[in-house]
């Protein structure tokens, strides 16, 4: 049995270097102008597709790294840049997750290409799973997809919310029910391709934060999908839901929950990301800012605040790298590894951006500083992904057993 090592390999120390100097150069400097503009920031992910970050042999390569490190070093440098461009640079990787997670190695290798394009050819990739009656309740998911036997077509028919790239994808991958009496395990995944007739963008939401990234509704009106485009294949999923009808089969096959299950690891090292950067900046302003003729670091408050700030940014780390090497390793998350990380790493980026807003004082509530956005920025990573509820309710259902409600 392998035993877990956390410390930076030459690969790693290298890959940290080359995307905290790409997030510095051309990440921050255009941060405030599409939080502003509130679009999606097409020349910064042409700039990461023309550097080899964009694309899918990057996250491919990261995916695959054996200590399961890559993925959340390379979020966290991305996402220390700013978090909306981040998440516009790294959305499409949560619907080739999505891919990864329930399609055939044939279906992967069909799809997850066209998620990326080619630099001067970009393309994305959306994963629909929200709905707006749902939110973290899967169970109550109404999207319907319904198998046409005499074309060997499915139809899918409901509206998804709060999907990153929504409607502005090339693919969008759609989680749907197909067995309502099943209520989770009576879902699939499928792949809508690009142009496909009777899918379009909703609302595009004006959010708080993460301004930068794309949010939006996806309405699907009889959305017909060749066979080929249900993740796994019928052949599989007529197995998994006889399984579940005769009483077996467990809560991982639902086609959501799969998927959240591999990416909420790389979701908290973009919270360490954000939480980092406004801890540096507080850390900097607190030597340099002086008052009654001394640093305020020499205050016992400003100094114990920033330790703190230090002390949960550390452990965030701890627990994201556990549970991203545990995934590598094939162990099964019997804590809710992955879990507790999303959910302190969530809520240690709320915090501290929050305490970095208080050291600078008038300063930390202006835009003329970047901690009024990042403080907004880190607020979603109590939400989306799982809710902290969620999270807690998750990990109290593994280490309990018991049907908490």
């Amino acid at each position: 049995m392998s035993t877990p090592s956390f410390e930076p390999t030459p690969d790693h120390l290298e890959l940290r270097s080359w995307l905290h100097t790409f997030a510095a150069d051309v990440i921050r400097p255009a941060a405030s102008e599409w939080d502003e503009r509130e679009e999606f920031p097409w020349p910064v992910v042409e700039a990461a597709a023309q550097a080899g970050i964009y694309s899918l042999d990057f996250f491919a390569t990261q995916g695959f790294d054996p200590t399961g490190l890559g993925i959340p070093i390379s979020m966290e440098e991305l996402f220390w840049g700013d978090a909306g461009i981040g998440l516009a640079i790294a959305g499409t990787a949560l619907a080739a997750a999505g891919v990864s997670s329930n399609g055939t190695p044939e279906q992967v290798g069909e799809w997850v290409p066209q998620m990326f394009g080619t630099p001067g050819d970009l393309k994305l990739g959306a994963f629909c799973s929200s709905e707006p009656d749902a939110g973290s309740d899967v169970g109550a998911m109404r999207t319907r997809a319904r198998h046409d036997e005499a074309t060997g077509e499915w139809v899918l028919n409901g509206t998804k919310t709060w999907a990153t790239n929504g409607g502005l994808a090339d693919v969008h991958v759609v989680t749907a029910v197909v067995d309502p009496d099943l209520r989770t395990r009576g879902q699939a995944s499928f792949v809508v391709p690009p142009g496909t007739k009777g899918l379009s963008q909703g609302q595009k939401f004006r959010k708080h934060g993460i301004r930068a990234s794309h949010t939006a509704e996806v309405v699907l009106e009889d959305v017909r999908v060749p066979g080929r485009c249900l993740l796994g294949g019928k052949d599989k999923l007529d197995a998994r839901l006889a399984r579940a009808r005769e009483g077996g089969g467990a809560a991982r096959g639902n086609a959501s929950m799969a998927t959240f299950e591999r990416t909420r690891p790389a979701v908290g090292a973009q919270a360490i990301g954000i939480a980092r950067a406004a801890y540096e900046v507080a850390l900097d302003y607190a030597r340099t800012r002086e008052q009654f003729g001394r640093a305020i670091i020499e205050n016992q408050a400003i100094a114990f605040a920033l330790a703190d700030m230090k002390t949960s940014i550390d452990a965030s780390r701890l627990l994201v790298w556990r549970a991203a090497w545990m995934a590598s390793q094939g162990r099964s998350f019997d804590s809710a590894e992955g879990s507790m990380s999303k959910l302190f790493a969530g809520e240690t980026a709320v915090r501290v951006t929050e305490k970095a807003m208080q050291i600078l004082g008038g300063n930390g509530f202006t835009r003329e500083y970047p901690v009024e956005r990042w403080a907004r920025d880190a607020k979603i990573y109590t939400i989306f992904e799982g809710t902290s509820e969620i999270q807690r309710l998750v990990i109290a259902r593994t280490i309990s057993g018991a049907p908490i409600r």
